[in-house]
Order: structure tokens, then sequence, then C-alpha cells
């Protein structure tokens, strides 16, 4: 059992013994004196309690049981070494594990950049992405289930967490070319619902911002459609079924199709688009470097498209 106190200073002692032959060179790679070194070496013939070296005047070599020895005590030793290497790379977050959740159009309209930049940075980290609702992404967050999320105020659970703003999200009126909204200006949510209107589900951040909004102003929502998902909202609208409003970066989803997307007012609306993670809960390397990533983007130039406010085909 006394082998038991052997630790890896005793084995690299060892092996450089073993390397080079010579006591007064071990000694020089140990930092020991000559007697010392000596010390040192039978103290570990004693706790193996097997002789490694023979010695003599001039030469060190190894016994049987040292080339034995050698072999494990080498093993032993570049497997600590490769994980403090792998440990270290941990704490200069060039290894690891960064998970985010956001809503879709967030990770796809605001953090695509962010995520490309980080990745090619750091080769060596893993990152996971969760596309999920408001709700969902606070409490991946408050579970840690995700390192840290994008999402859109208000947040539940928010005196558990932090929100960093990132940018603010306009709405926008959004219809097909050549339908309801190719005259260029800006249209009233009046004139935007007096058309067939397709809408994102209750319950979603989008809807819960809208008709706050809308009942603040005294305009009563009556949608054509409802969806659930963004993308098929924007899907239905290119295909005449009606308008729609939504969050400009929202737009990102459906890629590079015509459509005319216009300025939105009375009244005027925006989402507060930002970064959360939980109170007091410290981060890992990984996960703090893409944080100060993210802090550092400068997001005021984030568009689905070069020319702002309008698209059309």
């Amino acid at each position: 059992m006394k082998r038991l106190n052997l630790d890896l200073a005793d084995m690299q002692a060892f092996l450089w013994l073993a390397e080079s032959g010579s006591f007064r060179m071990a000694a020089e790679q140990a930092g020991l004196s000559g007697p010392a070194m000596s010390r040192l070496i039978a103290r570990i013939e004693d706790r193996i309690g097997a002789r490694l070296f023979d010695r003599d005047t001039r030469n060190v070599s190894l016994t049987p049981q040292g080339h034995r020895f050698r072999a494990l005590a080498d093993r032993l030793v570049t497997e600590a070494q490769t994980a403090m290497a792998d440990f270290d790379g941990y704490l200069d977050a060039r290894r690891g594990q960064v998970t985010i959740a956001g809503l879709p159009s967030t990770v796809a309209g605001l953090l695509s950049p962010v995520v490309s930049q980080f990745a090619d940075s750091r080769t060596g980290v893993q990152l996971k992405i969760f596309d999920a609702l408001a709700e969902q992404v606070a409490e991946a967050v408050i579970s840690g289930k995700a390192d840290l999320g994008f999402c859109a105020m208000p947040v539940q659970n928010a005196d558990s967490l932090e929100f960093h703003t990132l940018i603010e999200d306009d709405f926008m009126a959004v219809g097909a070319p050549g339908g309801p909204l190719e005259e260029d200006r800006a249209y009233t949510w009046t004139e935007l619902t007096a058309n067939d209107f397709i809408a994102i589900s209750p319950g979603t951040s989008v809807r819960t911002l809208m008709e706050a909004a809308l009942t603040q102003n005294g305009i009563n929502l009556v949608p054509r459609i409802e969806v659930t998902h963004v993308a098929t909202a924007l899907t239905l609208v290119i295909r005449r079924m009606g308008v729609t409003a939504l969050p400009y970066l929202a737009l990102h989803l459906i890629g590079n199709v015509p459509m005319t997307v216009r300025p939105l007012v009375a009244p005027s609306l925006t989402r507060r688009i930002g970064m959360i993670r939980l109170r007091d809960r410290t981060l890992s390397p990984a996960a703090t470097a893409f944080m100060k990533a993210v802090l550092a983007y400068d997001f005021s130039m984030a568009s689905p498209w070069p020319a702002p406010f309008t698209r059309s085909g």
C-alpha cells in the first residue's frame, strides 16, 4: 500500500534518471543536489518495494523491475501532462463547450456573425444552440441547460436573471410584392390590420408585445390566420394570403425571397433584444469568452438586407 504514496514528481524524477543514466544530469533537471537525488531514488525504491536501478561508480542502468516501472511512470506522467494541458486550454477558453438558447429570429438575424467569428477563433470550443420560444429560453438558462440566452424583454423570472440589451428591433409591415403595401411610405396599424392579417399565435413574445400596444391604442386585432412560427407567417405572406407585422430581425428567417417591408407607425412598436444569464452563476471560461464577444460586437448594423425597410421584387 505504500506504493500509493508516490506522486507525479517522484515519477518524473525517476524518468529523468532512467533517460539520462546520470544522477548529476537528473539532479539538475529536478533542481536537486546529487545527494538529494540519490535519497529521492532510494525513497522511491523503498516505496515500490523493488530495486529499480543497478549502480556502479560510472553507470546507472535500469533493472528488469525498473524497465517495467518506467513504462508505467511514462504512461502516468504523459496522461497527467495531457490532462493538465487540456485543463489549461479550458481555462484559456481554447477548449470546452458553450450552450446558448435563443429565439430563432435572434439566432439567425443577430447572433450568426458573432457565432461565426467565435467558432473560427476558438476551434477547440464546441457550440450548442437551442432555438426556443421566449419562456423556454429563460427556463433553459435558469435550469442550467444553457449558459446564455438571447430573447426579448420582458423575461419571465427576471429577478433571477441579468439582462444585457443588445439592440432595439422595430416591428415592420410585411406584404407580398404588388400587394397592399406597394406604396413607398410608412403604414399605420389601422391600415395594416384592415387587410387579411396573419398573426403569430398568442403566448409568443411577438404576439404579447403586439397585443399590448394595440390594446393601449384602441386597435382591435382580428387575425385572418394564426400560425406558431414566424417562417410560416412569412411563407403565407409571400403566397399572397395576407399581410403581417413582424420584428425586423425575424425577416431573416425567410431567406433571400422578394417581399415588401415598410415602416409601421401609430403606434411605433419596438422590442428590446438582449442576452440573459443567471445571476451569481459562474460561467465556464469558454462561455465567459463568448459573452464578452457578444458584448463587444456592434449590433447596430444588424440587418437582414443591406437596404433598410424595403425589399421588393
